[in-house]
């Protein structure tokens, strides 16, 4: 009703304005200018106060949230494994045939315990007669050492008794040597992981005949590409998922090599774990290094940012109660991770941005929430 009274007034005005003949032409179209532009005016200022307050008026429905401070951080993503840095394959020292195994799968074993024993029959031979000629040699260079004492016989009768006795008791120690080969024992701390020899097999030095491992010692390992070789140094802040077991582990890094690998064009890293029940070496381990961090950053979601001739912007909201806007701001970029994107200036916390629903809204249109 009130744009067709304004209408009909405009029209009254332009009418009574044409039928004054005695006035001047050009100062009736003067006024009559001066009058539509009024007019127009108070018709355009009546139309946003009637779309502000009638709640006919159709709004979008949106969804908000208020940005707030928080710590901003970027990751280099790579995958490791874990890795026991004590993992044995245990083999013979001395060629022969396995007599005797001592251990089975599971078990723990202690460093220098034995776990099997390969034929030392001819070793035990060696040693019975060496013993034995020990033992007469002794009992001569005891009475040749009596005889000395009293001035009877040549001195050289009685050295020559004491290295004899001297020579057979280190090729003794020798042969005793010699037998603790044929033992099959344990260089580390751990468990048996594997028996791999079987009774009456033909053991060898540098063939498995156990696995070792130390689970009380383990690691992860990954390779990190050249590019990002530069940005990793040992104890950066690293992120450790094992998603097998669903844990992750926030620890530093532990090493990181200097030198490139010339074929993979890689750097090593280590990263050491504390003793888990359910960690097992060869397990799959996502690394997130933290190669940039930023505290009290505005941080929002990547989806909620458009462009315009290559400039980033989001639509924020003004107002209050059921007057609300969408309201435009242009924003700078900081880095991204995943569908977090660091805002280096344009919001401040506290304000509000538009998170769905901004699609084919424009500045100064009404919303509702």
């Amino acid at each position: 009703m009130t744009k067709r009274y304004l209408t009909l007034s405009l029209a009254t005005l332009i009418l009574a304005a044409c039928g004054g003949g005695g006035e001047n032409k050009a100062e009736k179209l003067q006024k009559l200018k001066q009058d539509k532009a009024k007019l127009d005016l108070e018709i355009s200022t009546l139309e946003k106060e009637l779309k502000a307050g009638d709640s006919s008026v159709k709004t979008k429905t949106v969804t908000i949230a208020a940005v707030e401070d928080t710590v901003f951080e970027h990751f280099i993503d790579i995958q490791g494994n874990v890795d026991a840095r004590e993992n044995v394959n245990v083999s013979a020292q001395s060629p022969g045939i396995i007599k005797a195994i001592y251990v089975k799968e599971g078990q723990r074993v202690s460093k220098g315990q034995a776990l099997a024993q390969v034929d030392d029959q001819v070793a035990r031979a060696g040693i019975a007669e060496v013993e034995t000629q020990l033992e007469l040699q002794k009992t001569l260079f005891a009475k040749r050492e009596n005889l000395w004492k009293q001035k009877i016989g040549s001195e050289v009768e009685y050295l020559n008794a004491k290295a004899a006795v001297d020579n057979l008791e280190k090729k003794l120690a020798t042969l005793r040597d010699q037998q603790a080969l044929t033992r099959i024992v344990s260089p580390i701390n751990g468990t048996v992981d594997a028996v791999i020899a079987k009774l009456g097999d033909n053991a060898a030095p540098g063939q498995p005949a156990f696995r070792v491992v130390n689970t009380s010692n383990l690691r992860v390992v990954a390779n990190i590409a050249e590019s990002f070789a530069g940005r990793v140094t040992t104890g950066d802040e690293v992120i450790v998922t094992l998603p097998d077991i669903q844990k992750e582990i926030r620890t530093r890094i532990g090493f990181a090599s200097k030198v490139i690998d010339p074929l993979s064009r890689t750097i090593n890293v280590e990263i050491p774990l504390k003793p888990s029940a359910d960690m097992h070496p060869n397990m799959i381990a996502q690394l997130r290094i933290v190669d940039y961090r930023a505290k009290d950053a505005i941080v929002i979601p990547v989806g909620v940012i458009q462009y315009s001739l290559g400039k980033p912007y989001v639509l924020t909201v003004k107002g209050e109660g059921n007057k609300l806007q969408a309201s435009r701001v242009n924003i700078e970029l900081g880095r991204t991770y995943n569908d977090k994107a660091e805002i280096k200036s344009g919001l401040k916390d506290g304000d509000r941005i538009i998170t769905t629903g901004f699609q084919g809204l424009n500045d100064n249109d009404y919303i509702k929430l």
